[in-house]
């Protein structure tokens, strides 16, 4: 059987996914007590990356937890905020994340 009759037989996927709902920000970020902290981080950062040996400036910086409010960290404590670039915060999301699937039981 050549490629042209196997062509008939097979049935085209449909690949196309449900939209996501948009995204909502939590309301504690759009809070005035979390822009000031958040705008004091990145002036003290001198809006660099604080990642041990980055010190990137990038256009888009995250204040960003260091012991993430899931976890019990402070929310507005300056000591539990730094300023990441993109690449370190999508490391460090990552990595909290598998480390709080990895403590639920029946993680893996």
């Amino acid at each position: 059987m050549g490629l042209q009759a196997l062509r008939s037989r097979v049935a085209l996927a449909d690949l196309h996914t449900a939209a996501l709902p948009p995204k909502v920000a939590d309301r504690f970020y759009t809070s005035p007590a979390w822009i000031a902290l958040r705008d004091r981080v990145r002036r003290e950062a001198g809006g660099r990356c604080q990642a041990p040996g980055c010190g990137r400036a990038e256009r888009r910086m995250f204040a960003d937890h260091i012991v993430e409010l899931k976890d019990g960290g402070a929310p507005l404590d300056r000591t539990n905020v730094w300023l990441l670039c993109a690449s370190h915060h999508s490391l460090k999301t990552v990595a909290e994340r598998a480390k709080r699937t990895a403590q639920r039981p029946g993680g893996p």
